[in-house]
């Protein structure tokens, strides 16, 4: 598997996205961040990258195919959105991954990166509140569509995402204990996870913690 030079990222106007673009950018490689409005890809173009238009909801797998056009791995970290629309789970955490997924066979992409959450395979409480309880969902069978989709796929399982700044330590595994880190930190597991192809077919969660990144990916890659 070759290094990706170019990186379509779907949710490119998110939180994680606007992290990951810069450090994409400063390692030479062209990025194309897809995002819905006028002023979100102004946005994006200005941080260095070349964004394309996307709307994940009303999109066709088709559509999503164009946007990767010439792209050589798809970073998928969209999200619904933290406000109580259920419906926005299946259509964009999980809509917006199995088209993301078809697209990029159809595209010839095989180098998939997939953000997803900690501790979405644990069985939920009866009780559980039924936005978060669609969310857990979505992404669990996100991952699993992936999982079984032949692509080049690494998963990643952030914990609570804060803005603070990166520290570059992480703890990161199959499974770790719940906890937070910074966007900025999860940003660099992504850009250095696209950079070490020996990272396919792994899925982690991820925490901050003590140990610097690529040692943490060298030795959960092993």
């Amino acid at each position: 598997m070759t290094t990706p030079q170019r990186i379509a990222i779907v949710g490119g106007h998110g939180k994680v996205a606007q992290q990951l673009i810069p450090i994409l950018v400063d390692r030479g490689k062209q990025v194309v961040p897809l995002a819905r409005s006028q002023e979100q890809l102004i946005e994006l173009a200005a941080m260095g990258a070349k964004p394309g238009h996307l709307d994940i909801e009303n999109a066709t797998e088709e559509d999503f195919a164009a946007a990767f056009d010439g792209c050589d791995a798809v970073v998928f970290s969209a999200g619904g959105g933290p406000d109580g629309n259920i419906d926005r789970k299946r259509t964009v955490d999980l809509g917006g991954s199995l088209k993301s997924i078809a697209a990029a066979k159809a595209a010839g992409i095989s180098r998939f990166v997939q953000v997803s959450a900690i501790g979405v395979d644990a069985p939920l409480a009866d009780d559980t509140e039924p936005v978060w309880k669609a969310y857990v969902a979505a992404k669990r069978d996100a991952d699993a569509a992936l999982r079984e989709s032949g692509l080049d796929w690494t998963i990643i399982r952030p914990g609570g995402l804060t803005d603070e700044a990166a520290t570059g330590r992480v703890t990161l595994a199959p499974e770790v204990e719940r906890g937070r880190i910074p966007r900025a930190d999860v940003a660099h597991v992504i850009a250095d996870c696209l950079d070490r192809p020996e990272t396919a077919g792994a899925q982690w969660e991820l925490v901050g913690g003590d140990t610097p990144i690529p040692m943490a990916l060298e030795s959960a890659s092993r």
